[in-house]
């Protein structure tokens, strides 16, 4: 069995070609840095350690690597690929969807028929889907039919932190010990063969929007506190009592909402929120919280992990103060190596924090939460002595 994985990056490496490989795949990375190409080249392994107490060490093997810039082999190797997956940000995705456009219609002219999975595994909602529009875009209209009845794009939820490190051999990767991959199998091709990590479901929002507003709500809710209270590391921000106190408040609205939105066990729910909380504080781990905190307009965008749960709640009646003062955060969030952040600030000062509500967020200045998010702003800003 083959797969192409997208992205030799941290969560590539250690998260989705480690299970890949576990699977009895030959994983061929597609990467842009060339150190690590030449290196899994040659070396046709890489080890992946666990973040807990043993430090765990497993070598992942049979895998090795091509350049991006090299399409024609890329193309190549979709063309005779069982499966197609990526780890390279959502935003990426409409740069590689040609290459994979290239690798489809090279299978297809080639009369491969056996079936494909294309599984976009980025902290999306509909990853797969936006992807599959890209491909499509770039694949002849003649081959869509074709693509149709043998190759499947389903929806994934990928969990699991890996933050950036950096070791003596470029290929070692540091994990933490707990991931979850969950797939929609809805939208797979009938005699798909299961993968062992993998958790297969027929309706797969509930679990995407668990995670999202879980794991991604809570985590940036540490990284935009954290940062205002001048923290380097999630770790130390959560060792910030006030911080915490934030966090929960803010798993709280969100476990209100996903608890009656799925009609989920409420103490479940809350021992999944005690065991996100843990994750955040390994002390094994250091993920700095201008990591976890970038991109902060896509992370204040509609269906992103803090205006998407702030608007659900709000519109069954829960309230939402520690969320709209984690959207507060995020946008006093001012690193200036961040090109998103500096965008960001740049159009608060030009145009005003009414206007970014409304553009940026999709929340217009007549809805209820708008001045919720705007008086939050302003309590945090002078209480940080924020000069804007």
């Amino acid at each position: 069995m083959k797969a192409v994985h997208f992205g030799a990056g941290n969560i590539g490496r250690g998260f989705i070609g480690l299970l890949l490989s576990n699977a009895g795949y030959e994983v061929t990375f597609v990467a842009r840095n060339e150190r690590k190409i030449q290196l899994l080249q040659q070396q046709k392994q890489y080890s992946v350690t666990l973040a807990n107490e043993a430090r765990d060490t497993e070598i992942v093997n049979n895998v090795t690597a091509i350049s991006g810039k090299n399409k024609a082999a890329v193309a190549a190797a979709i063309a005779t690929a069982d499966m197609v997956t990526t780890a390279v940000g959502v935003s990426a995705l409409k740069q590689i969807a040609e290459s994979i456009a290239a690798g489809v219609e090279l299978r297809l002219s080639g009369h491969n028929l056996r079936p494909l999975h294309i599984i976009a595994c980025e902290n999306a909602i509909s990853g797969s889907s936006l992807l599959k529009r890209r491909v499509y875009e770039h694949l002849p209209a003649e081959w869509h039919e074709k693509a149709d009845s043998c190759i499947a794009f389903p929806d994934t939820a990928v969990d699991r932190i890996v933050p950036v490190q950096e070791h003596d051999d470029p290929l070692k990767v540091t994990v933490e010990p707990y991931f979850e991959w969950i797939v929609d199998r809805s939208s797979m091709i009938e005699g798909y063969r299961e993968i062992d990590g993998i958790k297969y479901v027929d309706s797969l929002e509930p679990y995407i929007e668990r995670k999202l507003f879980t794991v991604n709500t809570g985590h940036c809710t540490a990284a935009y506190h954290g940062y205002l209270e001048g923290y380097d590391t999630i770790q130390e921000a959560m060792g910030d009592t006030k911080i915490k106190a934030e966090i929960s408040g803010v798993l709280g609205e969100t476990g209100k909402l996903l608890t009656s939105k799925y009609h989920w066990d409420k103490k479940k729910h809350e021992k999944y929120i005690q065991k996100m909380m843990v994750r955040f504080t390994n002390p094994r781990l250091s993920d700095h919280v201008v990591r976890v905190g970038r991109s902060p307009i896509r992370k204040l965008s509609l269906n992103d992990r803090l205006v998407r749960p702030a608007l659900q709640a709000h519109r069954l009646g829960i309230p939402i103060p520690y969320l709209t003062s984690a959207i507060a955060a995020a946008l006093l969030f001012d690193y200036d190596q961040d090109e998103e952040a500096v965008l960001l600030q740049a159009a608060i000062r030009r145009s005003g924090i009414h206007d970014v509500i409304a553009s940026y967020m999709g929340i217009p200045q007549k809805h209820a939460i708008h001045q919720k998010i705007v008086d939050s702003y302003g309590a945090l800003k002078e209480s940080y002595a924020i000069a804007r």
